[in-house]
């Protein structure tokens, strides 16, 4: 009975156990919070590591995990494995699989009408989302970080890339000093190189995170340089490095996912610096 009451207060959705281990990580016995800040910032190897890998890098006994699956209502550490794994195979679709699964709900791509309001509802929700989540506060301290810099570092490879690259544009007519890290000719690591700590780092990525990105923006916060993050979880692999973190999820259709809400946010950090910068 007792097993069966733990299952039941279990979270079966990772969205729900990501907020239960953000809320209680604090209050946790000190090795299950050692744990539970691993777990927000390596989510991929919790999710396909063995107990025995996920124990060494968290420098805990494996027993341990299976503890702290326990402290959230799980029966053991695999059981929690499987919330983990579940938000890969839910977020993470090939371009292929998406198109499928627009005509498995009987939307037919050839007809643009249907495609086109399905990615503007998608866009009002993101925006609207957005909206009641942002964190005003948040916003105004990646501001101040931003305007304080000598230069801006903009780091977002693969999809994320239409957004730092639109800054970068914008941050040049409003005569803000930045470099755009574009990674071509694979030269990312040396455009990143002259990072110091006197500059700050925009750093954009969203699941699946490019690794690029990833490190680039771990080794700009090693050479002491603030980073600002927007990204969609605390689990995010730019989360953990970041000074401020933005989080911003974008509704999708048919798995094909919103920017409107992010580039709305790029550009009003784009003009905001500016405006605090001719302020001060």
């Amino acid at each position: 009975m007792m097993a069966d009451e733990q299952a039941l207060q279990s979270p079966r959705d990772f969205e729900a156990l990501r907020a239960m281990i953000v809320e209680r990580r604090d209050s946790l016995p000190k090795r299950l919070a050692q744990v539970a800040v691993y777990a927000l910032d390596n989510p991929d190897e919790i999710a396909f590591g063995t107990a025995a890998s996920i124990a060494q890098s968290a420098i805990v006994q494996p027993s341990t995990l299976v503890r702290f699956a326990q402290a959230f209502g799980y029966q053991g550490f695999s059981e929690l494995q499987e919330v983990f794994r579940s938000r890969l195979r839910e977020r993470v679709l090939s371009y292929d699989e998406r198109l499928q699964r627009m005509h498995q709900h009987g939307i037919a791509t050839s007809k643009s009408s249907l495609v086109l309001d399905g990615f503007l509802e998608a866009a009002q929700r993101s925006v609207s989302d957005f909206r009641d989540k942002i964190n005003l506060d948040t916003l105004e301290r990646a501001v101040d970080t931003l305007s304080a810099a000598d230069t801006i570092y903009l780091i977002g490879l693969r999809r994320s890339f239409p957004i730092t690259s639109y800054m970068g544009y914008a941050m040049g007519k409003l005569g803000i000093r930045n470099i755009l890290i574009d990674a071509v000719a694979g030269m990312g690591a040396e455009q990143a190189s002259f990072v110091t700590a006197r500059d700050a780092v925009l750093a954009v990525s969203f699941t699946p995170y490019a690794s690029e990105t990833v490190s680039l923006t771990n080794a700009a916060g090693a050479r002491g340089a603030k980073i600002v993050s927007i990204t969609d979880s605390v689990f995010s692999p730019i989360a953990s490095p970041a000074d401020v973190l933005i989080e911003i999820v974008e509704a999708n259709f048919e798995g094909f996912r919103s920017m409107t809400a992010t580039l709305a946010l790029a550009m009003s950090l784009a003009v905001a610096v500016a405006g605090r910068r001719r302020e001060d």
